[in-house]
């Protein structure tokens, strides 16, 4: 195949940004799109591999999140395209690009799975706004706007994660024993031949 031209050949832009402000702010969509590239990959993963009895949820669950990150890592490249930029296709490329890894190959218990999403949607998230501040100093604002959109999108992604691995009162009923969550006025004594019953509660003075 013939080469129109090569990967880091600039062509200009046509929206009047100079080319200083182009280069680096393409460089740094680029890294941005292989990062949000692995995780869409890893997420697919996770949808492809979850069992259990939330299955149903956690599979609808990561499917939204994966769409979700395919149309921001589109965003992405389509402006990168704006910046004369031709965006890193390559998946060995993206891997040496993206500053978050791909998990292990394997199958994992479903809560370290949310973790590595969790923490990988949090090391975004402080990326994004290491290029919110490039190019507020380049006053590319539009590019601000895209990745300030992004950002509260993976922000949410990461709460919502949150809640997954969080206690909630049905797995802590299944485990408490009675005696634990009982009233201390309610719980029943032991008697000397081990029977229990129940102790009534002491009355008031008037």
């Amino acid at each position: 195949m013939e080469k129109l031209r090569e990967k880091s050949e600039y062509e200009g832009n046509p929206v009047g940004l100079s080319d200083k402000t182009a280069k680096a702010i393409a460089q740094e969509l680029d890294r941005h799109l292989a990062s949000f590239i692995t995780l869409y990959n890893q997420y697919h993963k996770h949808h492809w591999m979850v069992e259990g009895p939330q299955f149903r949820d956690l599979h609808l669950f990561f499917e939204e999140h994966y769409t979700e990150i395919h149309e921001q890592y589109d965003a992405i490249a389509e402006r990168l395209t704006v910046m004369g930029y031709c965006p890193t296709c390559h998946p060995k490329k993206q891997m040496e690009l993206a500053y978050i890894q791909h998990e292990e190959e394997g199958v994992f218990r479903i809560r370290e799975m949310l973790a590595k999403d969790m923490e990988d949607e949090k090391t975004i998230a402080v990326e994004l706004r290491k290029g919110i501040k490039l190019a507020l100093q380049h006053e590319d604002f539009a590019t601000k706007a895209l990745l300030e959109g992004i950002l509260l999108k993976t922000e949410d992604r990461c709460h919502h994660i949150e809640h997954f691995l969080g206690d909630d009162g049905l797995s802590i009923g299944l485990i408490a024993k009675p005696d634990d969550i009982m009233d201390g006025e309610d719980k029943p004594s032991r008697s000397s031949n081990g029977s229990s019953k129940k102790v009534p509660a002491k009355s008031k003075a008037k």
